[in-house]
């Protein structure tokens, strides 16, 4: 378990027996402003539903994931609607927004930038790369050779970058969405567990719509507030030991199981969703609502129980988990 993440879960933790009160910011006790949250959150999301006719529950998870600080891994074959969905996002909120194609000779340079060097100043600059923005679609992740792919671990668990001994901050919100080509497609590289995990949810999505013309509707500020708040959304003693008992269950019936940074991002994936459904606190059924998208990725397929996909397993271990 990596140092921040450690910090994260201490944080969290340091919440259980205060009053539910104590957990919120001052400004959502009040009811009027938690309900005007709810509805900038559905209005965000019926746009996005407008352009992905039919798929209503996977756009309220990318939403949820979004919310959460996370980033959102898609996998479906090509022309489903992945990149339609990035753009919808991005667009509704008024974000730059910035398309990477991965290609089997892409290098990381390609992405995280390069320095160049000025005659006129006689030093090397840093010129910044389609990373720096703040929805970024990586397209067809997976065709890239491992080298390309770990070059996105520090941007996407640090919000940073490092080029040449210095560390560059990238924007916020930063919000990265791959795509992914079935495994069984041609010229594809499987990525690592540990990238798997960076990614807080998984979707797919079999349909495509065209994109039609989306107007903002809140910005990047009264994005990272919401985010804020998200963080603020109560979880009982009870809940917090239901995850620990998830991640337990996932270790002792599965070969690798599910990491502390799997517990987090459940955890802020059901606050994100229970400040959809405008409540102040998380439910069991938050948990059982993000659950299979959170999970499913990091299970995969397990050597002794061949052939079962990542959402079996991931439903199996919500059905058989006691509920407190």
């Amino acid at each position: 378990m990596d140092e921040k993440a450690a910090q994260d879960l201490l944080h969290q933790r340091s919440f259980i027996g205060r009053p539910m009160h104590s957990t919120l910011l001052a400004n959502e006790r009040d009811p009027e402003i938690r309900f005007d949250t709810k509805k900038q959150i559905a209005a965000f999301t019926s746009q996005i539903c407008e352009v992905i006719v039919g798929k209503t529950e996977a756009v309220k998870l990318a939403v949820a994931c979004l919310l959460a600080r996370g980033h959102l891994l898609i996998e479906d074959i090509p022309g489903v609607g992945k990149t339609t969905l990035s753009q919808a996002l991005a667009r509704s909120l008024g974000l730059v927004f910035q398309r990477i194609q991965f290609t089997s000779d892409l290098l990381p340079a390609d992405i995280l930038g390069n320095s160049i060097f000025d005659r006129n100043e006689q030093r090397f600059v840093f010129h910044q790369g389609p990373l720096f923005s703040q929805v970024v679609l990586i397209d067809e992740v997976n065709r890239a050779t491992a080298k390309t792919q770990s070059a996105l671990l520090e941007a996407m668990e640090e919000h940073q970058i490092s080029a040449d001994g210095v560390t560059y901050e990238l924007p916020r919100p930063f919000f990265v969405i791959a795509t992914q080509n079935p495994q069984y497609q041609v010229g594809t590289f499987p990525l690592p567990e540990s990238q798997l995990d960076r990614f807080l949810m998984r979707i797919e999505l079999d349909r495509r719509e065209m994109l039609k013309e989306l107007n903002p509707v809140f910005g990047a500020e009264t994005l990272l507030e919401i985010q804020a708040k998200v963080r603020t959304i109560h979880t009982s003693s009870a809940l917090l030991d239901y995850l620990q008992d998830l991640l337990d269950a996932s270790r002792q019936r599965h070969r690798s199981g599910l990491s502390p940074r799997a517990g987090l991002a459940l955890l802020h994936a059901s606050q994100a969703w229970a400040m959809m459904n405008g409540r102040d606190m998380v439910l069991p059924e938050d948990i059982q609502a993000v659950g299979t998208a959170v999970m499913a990725h990091r299970l995969g397929h397990d050597i002794e129980q061949s052939g079962q996909s990542g959402r079996t397993l991931a439903d199996a271990l919500l059905n058989s988990v006691p509920v407190p």
